[in-house]
């Protein structure tokens, strides 16, 4: 199955068109489309199935409780697969099927160990107030954050342990990376590159493919653990004042 990769459009702010890839078999959008949803619009109607997983982003400004049902109906309305803590196996034009696993996998800020929690705490402490969600009415803070995290992780790692099943390949989804492996070279092992990335690096022999987003720049790598390989793919756009957009490819896909 061929699949076209899009994430961290930032429509809220980016000027961008996306486009069908060519010989694309379903659209993955890995999060952070458009904070106002308003850009979700342009994949109303598009030519191939879409499979949607929220970023951080999609919560600015929102009470998390009201927008997760909310943001399921506008996906529901606009034809998308939406899919959170949950699972969906699809068949390619070839007769394989695949098994997409997804998650927003919030970070539990463990990228760097207990040794360093305080230090990427005091950074998170900055994209919480960038965000500004709140959940039961509380500050959607770095606390809060870790809470989800724990549980989007629970949940993979149950999900994953299922390797057994009618399906000849799986598909990691998630906005947040899963390994320091896809830092942002820009800024390396700051403390804030914990509110990017999770230490799942012990998961990603049980998957085929690991798409995300979050980091605005792009990465395809292939980890080779326990005698299997995972290919680890993000298609993040970013944001074009910052040059992140730069030599950005909107019809990039890959083969599952």
């Amino acid at each position: 199955m061929r699949l076209q990769i899009l994430s961290d459009l930032h429509l809220e702010t980016e000027s961008y068109q996306p486009q069908p890839a060519p010989g694309a078999e379903l659209l993955v959008l890995a999060g952070d489309v458009d904070s106002t949803w308003a850009g979700m619009e342009l994949f109303r109607g598009w030519p191939v199935p879409v499979i949607f997983v929220a970023g951080n982003h999609e919560f600015d400004n929102r009470e998390m409780n009201d927008t997760w049902p909310l943001l399921r109906e506008q996906c529901a309305d606009l034809g998308f697969t939406m899919l959170e803590r949950e699972s969906v196996v699809r068949t390619g034009a070839d007769g394989r099927r695949i098994r997409f696993v997804a998650t927003t996998r919030w970070c539990d800020f463990n990228l760097f160990g207990d040794a360093q929690r305080e230090r990427v705490l005091k950074a998170a402490g900055y994209f919480m107030k960038v965000q500004r969600s709140t959940i039961d009415g509380l500050p959607f803070d770095a606390a809060a954050v870790r809470i989800e995290a724990l549980a989007c992780r629970a949940w993979l790692e149950a999900e994953l342990s299922q390797q057994a099943g009618d399906w000849d390949a799986t598909v990691v989804i998630t906005h947040f990376g899963p390994s320091f492996l896809s830092a942002d070279p820009r800024y390396g092992a700051q403390p804030g590159t914990a509110s990017f990335c999770n230490a799942d690096d012990d998961l990603l022999p049980l998957a085929d493919l690991w798409i995300h987003g979050h980091l605005h720049c792009r990465h395809d790598y292939r980890v080779r653990s326990q005698g299997h390989e995972t290919r680890v793919v993000c298609n993040a756009r970013g944001h074009g004042k910052r040059g992140e957009a730069d030599g950005y490819d909107g019809l990039f896909t890959v083969e599952v």
